[in-house]
């Protein structure tokens, strides 16, 4: 794949766990739930390239066709895997995932909090390609702030991909500051 791709790799199950038990505290409504088209668009423009999803889904105990359904509808490669009851297996799929992209020229962003994919992400780095971490940041494993050439990005203020606010708590640099948030609302 050229350099004019962007893949943008999605753990999903991360993700959704973030969501529904450290910012909503419960199971979040359809509209709560990522927009998860808008993060490819997120992709394509933030970088100025052809951006393509690969979605990670844990299918041992169960397939959740419609949400497939309409992520291939979303032109998303979706990855269904199974396992034992001990393996990991989204994320040992996306570090091969890393590790093959490696040999490849394209860009990378990948869609998770978790350091487990630390060292894999990391290796991206070095030969001047484009990388990014897309998160939420206050839940982004900490290593990744000390990753020269990562780009980090919030799933919800950068990439924008939900159309509720979620009652989040961020530190705002004060140049990004607005009292207007608080006070029309």
């Amino acid at each position: 794949m050229s350099a004019d791709v962007t893949w943008v790799l999605v753990d999903g199950e991360n993700i959704d766990a973030t969501l529904g038990t450290s910012i909503i505290g419960r199971r979040p409504l359809p509209e709560e739930r990522p927009r998860w088209d808008r993060l490819i668009s997120f992709a394509a423009r933030q970088w100025n390239k052809t951006a393509r999803g690969v979605f990670f889904i844990n299918a041992t105990t169960v397939l959740p066709q419609s949400f497939v359904q309409a992520l291939k509808a979303m032109d998303y490669e979706v990855v269904l895997l199974s396992g034992g009851p001990d393996d990991k297996v989204v994320d040992i799929a996306i570090q091969r995932t890393l590790r093959a992209l490696a040999a490849r020229e394209a860009a990378v962003m990948l869609v998770s909090h978790d350091g487990d994919f630390l060292e894999d992400l990391s290796a991206l780095t070095t030969d001047g390609r484009r990388v990014g971490i897309v998160s939420f940041s206050e839940f982004r494993n900490a290593g990744y702030a000390s990753v020269p050439g990562l780009e980090k990005f919030d799933l919800e203020f950068d990439a924008a991909v939900f159309d509720a606010r979620l009652p989040r708590m961020r530190v705002v640099p004060i140049e990004e500051f607005d009292p207007t948030t608080f006070l029309d609302a």
